[in-house]
């Protein structure tokens, strides 16, 4: 549970509704479902401050059973620097995004840092599995997992681009203002202590 637990019983309505929608069979069920979902959409927008129509593509366009999105997140090092990419808005995360469904968690880090950071790079090891809904705030319209990999930096390097502004290292004395639905102070913290543990053991929620 996060610390607000009307977004809780937001989110799980919404995924009552859509399981119901999906395996549902009688006309008057559906039609009661898709108004629990719709209460749903507009408990969220009224929580979170977000326009009903940003809502609702977030809650109204997937079918069948909801499960979480999986979000991975490069970890990678320059001594006991790590690297964060400025995001549009002025704040910043590690190198990450929603994992495509073709590709590995490894694979998608991979993909990611490219885009966002410039890098190339190789997947080393899982640092950790974090559920976003306990972790981050503020907390998303659906169930987040994210996933922490440990990245070697093979060459390459920065390009403004579609997503992204800047990319630099930081040590943690000097971090800027993050992106904490993507990654926190207290996440950032763990993937330096990974690093500097040849037998780290990944935590999971």
């Amino acid at each position: 549970m996060s610390d607000n637990p009307w977004l809780d019983w937001t989110v799980e309505l919404q995924s009552l509704a859509q399981a119901g929608l999906f395996y549902g069979r009688d006309d008057f069920d559906l039609e009661r479902y898709e108004r629990i979902r719709t209460i749903a959409a507009e408990m969220m927008a009224a929580l979170s401050d977000l326009p009903i129509a940003t809502v609702r593509g977030l809650f109204c366009n997937e079918t069948g059973y909801q499960t979480p999105k999986l979000d991975t997140r490069a970890a990678i090092f320059d001594g006991d620097r790590i690297l964060l990419v400025r995001e549009r808005d002025g704040r910043w995360s590690l190198p990450g995004g929603w994992c495509d469904v073709n590709l590995s968690i490894g694979e998608n880090t991979v993909k990611e840092a490219k885009e966002e950071a410039g890098l190339d790079v190789r997947a080393e090891r899982l640092i950790a599995l974090h559920d976003g809904g306990r972790r981050n705030h503020p907390r998303s319209a659906y169930g987040v997992t994210k996933a922490f990999v440990e990245c070697t930096a093979l060459g390459g390097a920065f390009t403004p681009n579609s997503e992204t502004t800047d990319a630099r290292y930081f040590a943690l004395d000097e971090l800027p203002e993050l992106s904490a639905g993507k990654n926190t102070e207290e996440q950032i913290r763990l993937c330096l202590e990974a690093h500097r543990s040849p037998t780290w053991i990944p935590p999971f929620d």
